[in-house]
């Protein structure tokens, strides 16, 4: 069985360029999950509710994430779902406090 073909591509998230890798039939999957992620990590940006790339993109991982379970609700009860609710309720605030004094430094 022949390999897959591998692609080099180069994209840009959040005005910062990267150089990813991937067999050349999931190209347009991964360009089409680099524009979501984008446009995530801009829409929180542009909020001006949270600074810095590393908070951003935890807090677009997190919404991803909270999107994507979203759609598996019946592979969650209610309860185990409102946990996991609380639980990345929990970690944003976490992250909040942990953060917040790193700011001050820029």
């Amino acid at each position: 069985m022949a390999e897959p073909k591998v692609e080099q591509l180069n994209v840009k998230i959040l005005g910062r360029d990267y150089r990813l890798s991937c067999a050349t039939d999931e190209k347009d999957a991964l360009l089409a999950a680099v524009a979501y992620v984008d446009e995530k990590m801009g829409s929180i940006r542009d909020s001006g509710k949270i600074t810095g790339n590393d908070r951003i993109a935890v807090f677009a991982a997190l919404s991803i994430a909270n999107e994507l379970l979203s759609t598996r609700t019946g592979a969650f009860s209610e309860l185990a779902f409102g946990d996991f609710k609380r639980r990345i309720q929990s970690m944003n605030t976490a992250l909040d406090a942990a953060l917040s004094p790193q700011e001050k430094l820029f």
